[in-house]
C-alpha cells in the first residue's frame, strides 16, 4: 500500500507545510505530548489508533523568526518523532489559529513539500522503514 502523510499549513506563514508538531509541557511524557497535539491540530485521538515512538531525535537551532516563542535565549531545540498509524485517510479537524488547510500526499511528495530538513528525513525514513502503511505524526 502507498503511504501517505498528512501535512498542515501554517496560518503563521501560508505556504509552509509540516507534519503536526507541538511544545512538551511541565509534566507531560512525550508520549501524551504527541497525543494532546494530534487532537488539537487535527481533532482526532491518537489513542484510538496505533502511536508509536519512531525513536528519532533531531536536535537543531531554531530559525530566528522563531524564536519568540520559546523562552529568552534559548535557540536550540529538541524534537522527537512519533508516528500514528491511521488505516484509512481521515476528516481532519483544523486549529484554526494554528493552520489553514491540510492534505494527505505521498510520503515521497510530502517530504519535498515540507520546509524543515529534519521534517524531510523523518517523512523520508518512515517511508523506507517496515512501517510502509503508516501516517506521519510529528
Amino acid at each position: 500500500a502507498e503511504l501517505d502523510v498528512l501535512l498542515l499549513e501554517r496560518a503563521d506563514h501560508p505556504n509552509y507545510w509540516q507534519s503536526v508538531t507541538g511544545s512538551f509541557e511541565s509534566g507531560e511524557s512525550l508520549r501524551d505530548t504527541a497525543i494532546r497535539e494530534v487532537q488539537e491540530e487535527t481533532g482526532l485521538d491518537a489513542r484510538l489508533y496505533e502511536l508509536s515512538d519512531c525513536q528519532l531525535q533531531n536536535e537543531y537551532e531554531i530559525y530566528p523568526h522563531w524564536r519568540h516563542r520559546y523562552a529568552p535565549g534559548v535557540t536550540r531545540n529538541t524534537e522527537h518523532v512519533f508516528c500514528l498509524q491511521l488505516h484509512k485517510k481521515l476528516a481532519i479537524k483544523l486549529a484554526p489559529q494554528e493552520h489553514l488547510n491540510y492534505q494527505w500526499l505521498p510520503y515521497q511528495e510530502a517530504a519535498k513539500k515540507v520546509f524543515s530538513p529534519s521534517n524531510c528525513e523523518a517523512i523520508l525514513r518512515l517511508g523506507k522503514s517496515e512501517h510502509h502503511d503508516k501516517e506521519m505524526v510529528k
